[in-house]
């Protein structure tokens, strides 16, 4: 077994014929001659020291050797993409990348602002934001996929060092005609008999609604759940439900819709939103600045 004689390309036409299931088809996609393809197969095979794929005439399936080997070149070839942006970043003039998970009531409400200023002051730091459920950013933080996360509270982050962002208000919000929409303000119990529109059930928004109903002895009446605010609001604006949503995140869209929003009472209508980072003191540079950045100068 020689596997100093693995080569990128190589490595790139394999993996090419192992998710179209044919030499040929992984040949026009790596670019290369059917011949060369087979040739660098076999040289593959050499290399190795065992056949990587096993061949019928419905095609080629990768043996118990071939998919060990198609793990690690996945993760070889992400590396080398990595590198490349990175190199890349450095010749643009870029010197750190800060890799920041968000939930959506973050990067609707507070981030466009927070990011925007921080990119003024620090030009030669890129960000790289994504937007996913708070439980899913836990998850990425503590796996280190991600530098930064931003979730709200309530959600379970044992090993994350935390630090408070930003805190936001929830409202129900009605349409125009219904029979709650002329209240100034009032206690979510007194939307419980009224159906609802709900974020997915693995979003922390969907989580609190669910626990608090059942706190109060209630079932929560969901009809329909979408996946964003958005959506929310086209929804109730239909006339399918009522929904608890963020005020500032939803505010325009109320407005354009012709939607009612009305405070809740309840003290859990109050969410902080948290920062958490896995380990602060060794944290990237360029992560660490935006942590201190989005903390706002606040104590850690």
């Amino acid at each position: 077994m020689n596997l100093h004689r693995l080569d990128l390309v190589s490595l790139s036409l394999f993996s090419q014929v192992v998710r179209s299931g044919s030499i040929s088809k992984g040949a026009l996609l790596a670019n290369l001659a059917v011949g060369a393809a087979s040739k660098r197969i076999s040289d593959l095979e050499a290399a190795v020291g065992a056949a990587l794929f096993e061949r019928h005439s419905r095609g080629i399936t990768p043996t118990a050797a071939g998919l060990a080997l198609a793990r690690h070149a996945q993760r070889i070839l992400g590396d080398v993409n990595l590198l490349a942006a990175e190199l890349h970043d450095h010749a643009s003039g870029i010197v750190g990348v800060a890799r920041l998970w968000a939930n959506t009531s973050a990067i609707t409400q507070f981030l466009p602002a927070d990011i925007a200023a921080f990119a003024k002051a620090t030009p030669a730091i890129r960000i790289e934001l994504a937007e996913l459920n708070s439980g899913e950013i836990v998850l990425g933080v503590l796996e280190g996929r991600a530098d930064i996360g931003i979730f709200a509270d309530r959600t379970p982050a044992l090993g994350l060092h935390l630090m408070p962002y930003r805190e936001d208000r929830l409202v129900l919000v009605v349409p125009a005609g219904h029979p709650l929409a002329k209240r100034r303000s009032l206690r979510f119990e007194e939307a419980t008999d009224f159906d609802v529109v709900s974020l997915s059930q693995g979003t922390s928004l969907a989580q609190r609604l669910q626990a608090e109903t059942e706190a109060m002895g209630r079932r929560l009446r969901v009809r329909i759940q979408v996946r964003s605010f958005d959506a929310m609001c086209q929804m109730v604006a239909a006339g399918l439900g009522v929904a608890v949503l963020p005020a500032d995140a939803v505010r325009a869209l109320v407005r354009s819709l012709s939607l009612r929003q009305i405070p809740l009472t309840d003290g859990w209508a109050r969410r902080q939103l948290l920062i958490g980072v896995r380990d602060l003191e060794s944290l990237p540079r360029a992560a660490r600045q935006l942590v201190d950045h989005l903390a706002g100068g606040r104590p850690h």
